[in-house]
């Protein structure tokens, strides 16, 4: 019985396969099958799942109609043998070190139910600037304590990076098929479960940016719809401690924010901003003020949503010297 199960969902990827199938078998970490699923594709990649099958047992070929991501990574999840499941995808490569070094490190940590590693977008040339910022942001929070502290700013783990504990997966339901990230409603529901997510600090997966990505073309993938699972997991959160809210930023990101909390029956009381042209304005139903208001009003709960870079840090910087704790304030863009 192998000890690590690969999930990996083909769709037409002929021209990346062979290389993302060679880096699995140059893993230093031996004892690991392959449920390579092939959805529905209609290029040479079948012949290629057919020739590796036959070079290497390890991988395990699964044919079915082209019914989409979400079913293909459900369907290999439910053939996967292995007490730990890891994530890989037709156009990537993989560290030889990978698998080894994240089995070691789940091995010795029980509570850690997903643990990524920090990746490389390549081809470098053509890489838009929001593409490395998020890079940047991603390989800079490795800590469980860090991870939990961003959560609702961004999708934490890279998907295709991620090794599962199965015990934990199966707990919290496996994979969805949504209006939203599949891999952030995962990440989302494995921490309400108790669960923690971390990254390792080596960067062992080389993530394939191109134009028909998927995260570029679904609206599973849109602003409103990270914004949207956002709100979903955010709501009990903040029921909970019944505090009123304010959302600093009356931008775009801000506005999005508080019409998904609506839609989950969660009311925003201030929006705060700094823009002198929205100052003093009704923005989305709700009054606008400077930072000062929150000195005021030590009882509302922030929800920092802003995007531009150095601007949450900057908000961080306000609200701890205003004597703001941690449990008072959330980055939630």
């Amino acid at each position: 019985m192998p000890l690590l199960s690969v999930l990996l969902p083909i769709r037409n990827a002929a021209h990346t396969l062979p290389a993302a199938l060679s880096s699995l078998t140059r893993q230093t970490h031996r004892e690991w099958e392959c449920l390579a699923v092939d959805d529905g594709s209609s290029d040479a990649s079948p012949q290629i799942l057919a020739d590796w099958q036959r070079r290497d047992p390890r991988i395990r070929v699964i044919r079915q109609a082209a019914l989409g991501l979400v079913p293909a990574l459900q369907r290999a999840a439910q053939e996967a043998r292995g007490a730990w499941l890891a994530r890989m995808d037709a156009d990537d490569l993989c560290h030889s070190e990978r698998f080894a070094a994240q089995l070691h490190h789940m091995q010795a940590e029980p509570r850690l139910g997903a643990l990524g590693c920090r990746v490389r977008h390549f081809p470098r040339r053509g890489l838009g600037r929001g593409l490395q910022r998020y890079e940047r942001w991603l390989n800079l929070h490795c800590s469980t304590q860090a991870i939990a502290r961003n959560l609702f700013v961004e999708a934490p783990l890279a998907h295709p990076s991620v090794m599962l504990r199965r015990a934990a997966f199966e707990q919290v339901g496996g994979y969805r098929d949504l209006p939203w990230p599949e891999d952030y409603d995962l990440w989302l529901r494995l921490a309400a479960a108790g669960w923690q997510l971390a990254r390792l600090p080596q960067t062992l997966l080389l993530w394939r940016h191109g134009p028909g990505r998927t995260s570029f073309v679904d609206p599973r993938y849109s602003p409103d719809a990270f914004t949207r699972v956002k709100a979903h997991f955010l709501a009990p959160r903040l029921q909970s401690h019944g505090r009123p809210l304010a959302v600093w930023g009356a931008g775009p990101v801000g506005r999005r924010l508080v019409r998904a909390l609506r839609s989950e029956d969660v009311e925003v009381a201030h929006l705060i901003d700094i823009h002198p042209g929205r100052l003093g304005q009704r923005i989305a139903g709700l009054p606008v003020s400077a930072p000062a208001f929150l000195l005021e009003h030590p009882e509302l709960f922030v929800l920092a949503a802003v995007q531009r870079p150095g601007a949450r840090a900057s908000i961080a910087g306000f609200l701890e010297r205003a004597g703001r704790q941690h449990g008072d304030w959330l980055p939630v863009a």
